[in-house]
């Protein structure tokens, strides 16, 4: 069971509680192909955004099943017991490199344009770091990357919620 002061919701075993919702989303990312099944490749491909210099052989541990789909991957995490891992505070070090405590702005600049949103200008940064910065101290601290996934996935469920009323509406 998570402690008061854990960010980190807890499975029954401490480790890091799995969102159904999260977890196809994150699958559905790396499956570039579309095909249901992961591969070294499609790692590859989505983790070199944010990880340069990750070895191939790192990959291919991470894939080692030539088959490895959806239920793979949920197997393999669902029951995990990874206590004390905070995932958001993990995924924040890619955009800290440094260990300021801040999001390094050009970091966020770069894995936008190589996610394919093209260049991020002076404007664009802005309004981003904007958005993101709840305490407005004009940067984006792990507390402010953590409300902001927070809000997002509230926003996720209100739009399922509302597609879900107007499709019930719709055939009624």
């Amino acid at each position: 069971m998570a402690e008061a002061d854990d960010p980190v919701p807890r499975n029954e075993f401490g480790g890091v509680l799995i969102d159904e919702e999260e977890l196809k989303a994150a699958f559905d990312f790396f499956d570039v192909s579309k095909k249901g099944t992961l591969t070294p490749a499609d790692l590859k491909t989505r983790l070199s955004v944010f990880y340069k210099n990750l070895p191939a052989r790192e990959y291919k541990f991470l894939i080692s099943e030539p088959e490895f789909s959806y239920k793979t991957l949920h197997k393999l995490l669902v029951n995990n017991e990874l206590a004390g891992f905070d995932p958001v505070k993990e995924a924040f070090k890619v955009y800290d490199p440094h260990d300021t405590g801040f999001m390094d702005v050009e970091v966020l600049k770069t894995i936008f344009s190589n996610l394919g949103f093209g260049e991020v200008n002076e404007e664009d940064l802005n309004v981003l770091v904007d958005t993101a910065d709840v305490d407005r101290d004009g940067k984006i601290s792990l507390s402010d990357f953590r409300n902001m996934m927070k809000a997002n996935k509230g926003r996720e469920q209100l739009v399922s919620d509302m597609h879900a009323k107007v499709a019930g509406s719709v055939k009624q």
